[in-house]
This record gives C-alpha cells, sequence and structure tokens, in this order.
C-alpha cells in the first residue's frame, strides 16, 4: 500500500511538471510566433475543452482496461510532444493546437482511469491520505513548473521544451505499469450503457452529489472572482500588478498546507463536512479580499487556497468511496466536468460583473458559496439504517443482473446506512464498500454477503 501511495503521488508530480510548463510555453511560442494574443489565449481552450466531453470519455475508461488505459494516454502525449520540433514558423502553429488538444483529452482520460485505479490500489482509509498528498505535489509543482518552462524557453526555445516535457508522461506511464493492486478493477459490465448511468449515480447518491456540488459552487467562485483579483489589487489597494505573484504565491503555500491536512480531516469528518468547511473557508476568503489592507488581502489568499482543495479533494474522494466500480471512470469524468465546466460561464460574467467595482463580485460569490452550504446542511437529515437512501433503481437494476435475493437486499441497506449513522466526528469514516452496489458484479463482497450466497447454495 505505501508503495502504491508513493507512485501515485510520484506520478502526479511527473504529470504536473509537464503539464503546467507546456501550458505556459505553447501560449508564448505562439505568440512570438504570430504576435496574436488571441490566438495564444485560444491555445488554453484546446486543453479545457475536451473536459466538457468527461462522461463520453469516462465511458471509454469504464469499457476497457483502467491500467492500459492510463498508461495509453500517458504514451500518447509523450509520442505528440516531439512533433513540435517541426515548428520554424506561423505556418505550423496548428501543430501546437493539435499537442494541445492531445493534452486535454489524454488528461481527462487519465484523470477518469486513476480515479478507478486508486481504490483497487488503496485501502478507503488511505484514499483521502493520499488524494491530498497529490493535490499538494500538484499545487507545489504549478509554482515551479511554469518559471522554469519558462526559463528554458527563453533560453533555448520551444523544442528543448518539448522534448523535456516528453520524458515525464513515459514515466509517468512506468510508474502506472509498477502499481500494485489488491484487486483488478473491473471494466463495465455489457449491459450498462452510455453516460447516463454515470449522471444517475453522481446526481442520485447524497453522499456523493452533496461534496461533488460544493466544489463545483467553490471552484465556478473562484472562477467569478478572478477580475476582481486584480482589481483589488490595482484599484483597491493602489499596488503594481506584479503584487498578484505574491498573492499567487500565497494561494499555492495555502493549497500545499490544505492538501497536507485534507486527509485527515475526510478520515475524521467524512467527505461531505470536509467540502462543506472548504467551500465555507472560501467564502470568508471572498469577503476578507474586501478589505482595503494589503496583509488581509495575503491571508484570504491563503484561506483560498486551503479551502478550494479541502473542497475538490473531498469531492474526489467521495466518488471513489461511494461509486459502483463499473460506473467509476464515468462517474469521476461527469464529476470533473460538473466541477470545472462551470469556469468558462463564470470568468466572463466576473469579468463583467467587475465593471461595478471590485467589491460586488467578492460579496456575491461568498453569498452563493455560503449558500451552498446552507443548503447542503439543511439536506443532510439523520438517518438509520432502518430508513436507507438506497441507489438509483435504473442503474441498480442494470447492475444487479444475476445477484441474490439476499444480497441485494444487503447492498441496498449496507453503505448508505453505514455512511448516514449519526456516529460521532472521531468514528465517521469512508464506506469500506461500493455504494449501495457493494455486491454487485465486479464490486467487492463483503463477508455478510458471501455468507449469503454460501447459505443459498
Amino acid at each position: 500500500m505505501r508503495r502504491n501511495a508513493i507512485l501515485f503521488v510520484a506520478v502526479s508530480l511527473l504529470s504536473g511538471l509537464g503539464g503546467s510548463a507546456m501550458a505556459l510555453v505553447t501560449g508564448i511560442w505562439i505568440l512570438d510566433l504570430t504576435g496574436s494574443p488571441g490566438l495564444a489565449a485560444l491555445v488554453g481552450l484546446c486543453g479545457y475543452a475536451p473536459t466538457l466531453a468527461g462522461p463520453w470519455l469516462g465511458a471509454v475508461v469504464d469499457r476497457l482496461p483502467r491500467r492500459p488505459v492510463v498508461i495509453a494516454a500517458n504514451l500518447a502525449v509523450a509520442a505528440a510532444l516531439p512533433g513540435l520540433l517541426a515548428v520554424r514558423g506561423p505556418g505550423q502553429v496548428w501543430l501546437l493546437f493539435c499537442v494541445a488538444t492531445v493534452y486535454g483529452i489524454a488528461y481527462v482520460l487519465i484523470d477518469a482511469g486513476e480515479s478507478a485505479l486508486l481504490p483497487a490500489a488503496l485501502s478507503p482509509v488511505q484514499l483521502g491520505r493520499v488524494n491530498g498528498w497529490r493535490s499538494s505535489a500538484q499545487e507545489g509543482v504549478k509554482l515551479v513548473a511554469p518559471l522554469a518552462g519558462a526559463g528554458l524557453y527563453t533560453w533555448q526555445g520551444g523544442h528543448l521544451v518539448a522534448l523535456l516535457a516528453a520524458v515525464l508522461p513515459a514515466l509517468a506511464a512506468a510508474g502506472y505499469a509498477a502499481l500494485r493492486l489488491t484487486h483488478t478493477s473491473a471494466t463495465a459490465a455489457s449491459h450498462v450503457r452510455g453516460v447516463r448511468a454515470g449522471l444517475t449515480v453522481l446526481f442520485g447518491a447524497a453522499s456523493v452529489r452533496r461534496p461533488v456540488v460544493l466544489a463545483a459552487v467553490a471552484i465556478g467562485m473562484s472562477g467569478f472572482t478572478t477580475a476582481a483579483g486584480y482589481a483589488v489589487v490595482t484599484d483597491t489597494l493602489g499596488l503594481p500588478a506584479t503584487f498578484l505573484g505574491v498573492l499567487l504565491s500565497a494561494q499555492g503555500a495555502g493549497s500545499i498546507a490544505g492538501g497536507l491536512a485534507v486527509g485527515r480531516l475526510i478520515t475524521r469528518f467524512a467527505p461531505t463536512a470536509v467540502a462543506l468547511a472548504g467551500a465555507g473557508l472560501f467564502a470568508v476568503s471572498c469577503l476578507v479580499r474586501c478589505l482595503p489592507w494589503w496583509p488581509g488581502v495575503v491571508t484570504a489568499s491563503v484561506l483560498a487556497g486551503l479551502g478550494l482543495p479541502w473542497a475538490l479533494v473531498a469531492a474526489v474522494t467521495a466518488i471513489q468511496t461511494h461509486s459502483p466500480d463499473a460506473l467509476l471512470g464515468r462517474v469521476a469524468a461527469t464529476a470533473n466536468t460538473v466541477m470545472f465546466g462551470p469556469i468558462a460561464a463564470t470568468t466572463p460574467l466576473g469579468a463583467i460583473a467587475v465593471l461595478l467595482g471590485a467589491r460586488p463580485p467578492l460579496v456575491l460569490a461568498a453569498a452563493l458559496c455560503l449558500t451552498a452550504c446552507a443548503l447542503t446542511r439543511r439536506d443532510r437529515p439523520d438517518r438509520t439504517p432502518s430508513s436507507p437512501s438506497p441507489a438509483p433503481a435504473d442503474v441498480r437494476s442494470e447492475l444487479t443482473a444475476g445477484s441474490s435475493p439476499e444480497c441485494l437486499a444487503h447492498s441496498a441497506t449496507r453503505c448508505e446506512g453505514e455512511a448516514q449513522q449519526s456516529h460521532p466526528p472521531h468514528r465517521s469514516r469512508p464506506c469500506r464498500g461500493v455504494h449501495t452496489t457493494s455486491c454487485f458484479p465486479g464490486a467487492h463482497e463483503p463477508r455478510s454477503c458471501e455468507r449469503a450466497e454460501a447459505s443459498r447454495q
């Protein structure tokens, strides 16, 4: 287990280093070749747009062996990057757009596949901690990789950066190949088709829906307040725009600290509670940023750095511990679309809202986050094992073909009852089975179901 945890963190470092460096360098490269800021910004859309196809790409991950898919996606990136050696002038700019698109598609597949591999390689207790460590590693890399990429580009141009970046996904593929899986991650049965099943699990299971929605609101509002962040520095504080570098570093430091702490919090308080705390912290950071005092604005950046990873890691962990194994790829990729897709709309809306001043967008973002937290608190009634919330009926009917009546009765109550009982905070823990489907084909079968099957036979 420890070996797998180290490998997952190492893979996160390698992927983050190459991806962050190339994300900046491709934009600079296009700007140098064409002189067009619009084209330089458009290349970022090529990397982001595949996220919107997450439900469909996640279905691909579910229908194929997960580890080979993740390895192949990394090797595809490694193979595509040397193609940038052919870029010599504006006539080859299209190659940069193609590579950015390959990056975007590959990372959607990798995120979905990795979310399905993690539960097969780690215990439920370790999931939250390793997800937190991975988040810290990725945030730490973001502080270093853009600077290193820009420095290498200035020194030797984009060709050297592309070659070095090509090595990193190849190493990441080797890391995935070295994982020791405690059980084989099952691919979806042929009768579970389409993206609808993943959507139904994501929004039908409260233990998954709540943290995902909270993360989506917090991340969406982070995009909404981007323009306000610029206005606070230049207009409210009267400082040069370069002060944004200080704020980004402060947020990065908060993200690293938040990632290191979030695993223990999830183990103790469960994902929904941690997501509530994360969204609440981001709301507080928005309000503190309204103060015309630069130490307060720096503190707000640290709070935002803490809150956003808490909400995101809590949502990811909830997906991994409460989704049917056969649908994990679809649920994870769909959740990524739900959590990160709103940024495409909230960022331009925030740019319009900042015309009213820096504070109105910040106050509105805080109000929306706090409203989401309040609604989630209201939507958390205490339940006992006698009043469970079973999985959506249509998904359950597709996944339960061939299961015994005893096993199905047990699976409909086990995980939700376990997750929803009113344990003291220090006893809260992730459900060890798969949410409401722990006895379905391809999932982990608990001992009680094994006994039921044996008595039936």
